[in-house]
């Protein structure tokens, strides 16, 4: 896959899913360059396992192809507006988002 992606890993039930999509939302339109992929993960659906997610949202920062971080379900309140604003590239500002106590896995 060429470019940046994301690959968003939850459930539509999932009440921490349904809190972080305004968020979501509004960290990716202000990077509308890279591709948004919503992965409806659950029981029976080898994508999320394949890609080692065992929590929800997971979100999979992918850079050509390659995983170059993640986010495990993100606290919140700490997720703020101004987190994602900070990121110029979403890949290259998690050291932000784990300064601000954000638990990042693999990144």
């Amino acid at each position: 896959m060429a470019g940046s992606a994301v690959i968003e890993f939850g459930a539509s039930w999932c009440g921490y899913c349904r809190a972080a999509e305004p968020l979501i939302a509004a960290g990716l339109s202000r990077h509308p360059e890279v591709r948004h992929i919503k992965v409806e993960d659950g029981k029976g659906r080898p994508l999320g396992r394949s890609f080692l997610v065992t929590l929800w949202p997971t979100l999979i920062f992918l850079r050509e192809g390659k995983e170059v971080s993640r986010v495990v379900r993100p606290a919140i309140q700490r997720l703020s507006l101004k987190l994602w604003k900070k990121l110029p590239m979403p890949c290259e500002g998690f050291a932000i988002a784990r300064d601000r106590g954000v638990r990042i896995d693999g990144g």
